[in-house]
């Protein structure tokens, strides 16, 4: 009869060894970050967990601790039934593979469900052995600072976007996954990878007079916004708009329609500048200088994004899908 309840003890222990085993290796590897990020978007189960989580050197104390205390309770008991040898390998073998190899490798798949289901016995758990476990849980919070959040790198970004949209049961598709690519490459990029090169601007002289031969020249080029110029090219003093042309009859001078507003950049600036620039100021071209304030071309607001969707975008009055390619649409 002894021994039938020694059993039955042997059997509550391992089970709560497994326990411990299983939840020290899947509370712990879920990232605070991302448990976090997961309750601000109203995630429950993420909610209960970090209630266990947010202290991460106590919940590695307790539940080492309890794991340790119950493999050393069911050595003890077997070696009360069983001579020296044979108890050791009878709680190697019951610790190894139902102690740890088992419910690391189950709980490892399903730590967020499990960890929510049991976070109510963790407490506990925390509460028996805080006397114990919450010194040296301070002790490695002053030795080792901090948990470190993960910080993933543009790149790593990117081809996890790209391993999630090729997961099986991803609801991203390639267009997304291009559009986010591009999302997080075009900071790097600088004005001079998308401007419009000069050679492909028509430009007006602020002299200049628009009869119907220049303004079928400036319909040709497909744009709605052509920098008007003093004397010199590199003298930018505005921008004209062709839709201040509709309704005008006759020849018309430049000087008396063009908008004196204009940005100038250097052609280094920066897409996420350039754009946050576009924003602030209200307008959707500007005029690029290089480093010895030569005007070398112009840049819109359409280059930002046609470099942020990954694709070209063109419209009914594009003759090219690319100006600086002249590839045609």
């Amino acid at each position: 009869m002894i021994s039938f309840f020694v059993l039955i003890a042997i059997g509550f222990l391992v089970l709560f060894s497994g326990l411990f085993s299983g939840l020290t290796l899947g509370l712990l590897g879920l990232n605070k970050s991302e448990l976090e990020r997961k309750i601000k978007l109203g995630n429950e189960k993420a909610l209960k967990v970090y209630s266990v989580r947010k202290r991460g050197n106590l919940l590695l104390c307790t539940l080492l601790l309890g794991n340790v205390g119950v493999n050393s309770a069911i050595a003890i008991l077997l070696g009360g039934v069983a001579a020296g040898v044979v108890a050791g390998i009878m709680a190697t073998g019951l610790i190894v593979i139902f102690g740890e190899i088992l419910p690391q490798a189950f709980v490892s798949r399903h730590a967020m469900v499990v960890g929510a289901k049991t976070a109510w016995l963790v407490k506990i758990f925390i509460i028996v052995l805080y006397p114990v476990c919450w010194p040296i849980s301070k002790i490695l919070d002053k030795m080792l600072g901090d948990e470190m959040g993960t910080v993933w790198s543009r790149r790593e970004l990117k081809e996890i976007v790209t391993h999630h949209r090729k997961s099986e049961g991803s609801r991203l598709d390639r267009d997304e996954e291009r559009i986010l690519h591009g999302a997080l490459s075009f900071s790097d990029e600088a004005v001079k990878d998308v401007m419009i090169s000069r050679k492909h601007v028509f430009v007006l002289e602020k002299r200049d007079v628009i009869d119907g031969k220049v303004l079928r020249k400036m319909k040709k080029f497909g744009f709605s916004r052509f920098p008007v110029y003093d004397k010199r090219l590199e003298n930018i003093v505005g921008v004209l708009f062709l839709r201040d042309l509709v309704g005008v009859s006759g020849d018309v001078n430049v000087r008396d329609i063009y908008k004196k507003k204009v940005l100038r950049i250097l052609d280094s600036r920066r897409l996420d500048s350039l754009l946050g620039l576009f924003m602030r100021e209200r307008i959707h071209m500007a005029v690029v200088f290089n480093a010895k304030k030569r005007f070398v071309g112009i840049v819109t607001l359409e280059d930002v994004v046609e470099e942020i969707v990954g694709k070209e975008i063109v419209d009914e009055d594009d003759f090219f899908e690319d100006v600086e390619t002249e590839k045609r649409v």
